[in-house]
């Protein structure tokens, strides 16, 4: 079965829409890893300000090898940060990284034992 890999960012009421903006931004850098099966960003309604950044993957090995390779090369190159952002221009024309949109992160990991489509 799957593995499911839930980021859970502290977003401030403030930074919101600029970390909707990021996740837009990079849509289809996790869609073309080997192994991912599904993305969502789900933004909260009440109660909390921590947005969940829900993806699921084949297997473990296919989750690490997505961090260890391409999700780690676009971090180093300045592509993303931990919100999902992307990189902003520098006035001296290098890569500058954005401040990142979430004050904090976490990630839960989860295997899916079972699972069940909509009744026709």
């Amino acid at each position: 079965m799957s593995i499911v890999k839930i980021n859970v960012l502290t977003v401030p009421a403030e930074q919101r829409e600029v970390l909707e903006e990021r996740f837009g931004a990079r849509k289809g850098f996790v869609e073309s890893a080997d192994g991912f099966e599904w993305f969502e960003l789900l933004r909260p309604l009440e109660g909390t300000d921590r947005y969940l950044v829900y993806t699921r993957w084949r297997d473990e090995e296919s989750f690490q090898a997505w961090m260890n390779g391409p999700m780690k090369e676009a971090h180093q190159r300045g592509k993303g940060d931990d919100s999902g952002g992307t990189a902003a221009e520098s006035t001296d024309g290098g890569a500058e990284r954005p401040r990142p949109a979430a004050t904090g992160s976490e990630v839960w990991s989860f295997e899916v034992v079972q699972q069940a489509p909509p009744k026709k």
